[in-house]
């Protein structure tokens, strides 16, 4: 704890909450809380994606009968003025 004894630190404490109350206290307490869960699961989601993406030959093959084209065509709709 460094240089200062637990009366110090005490002493400290009991100043912060004075100052800023335990609701306040209570709220950053929980703010911080989600703040670090949602990093931990951002970290997780990075890391593996959910579902394998086929390779380009696979997604050929699985379209169907030879000579069958489907495919879709991206178009963006314009309002006319």
């Amino acid at each position: 704890m460094g240089s200062f004894s637990i009366w110090h630190w005490l002493v400290v404490l009991l100043i912060v909450v004075l100052v800023f109350g335990t609701k306040k206290l209570k709220n950053m307490g929980t703010d911080l809380g989600g703040a670090v869960k949602g990093f931990k699961d951002g970290m997780k989601d990075g890391s593996t994606p959910d579902t394998p993406v086929p390779p380009a030959s696979q997604v050929t093959a699985a379209q169907g009968p030879a000579g069958a084209d489907k495919t879709t065509i991206d178009v963006e709709a314009r309002n006319k003025s």
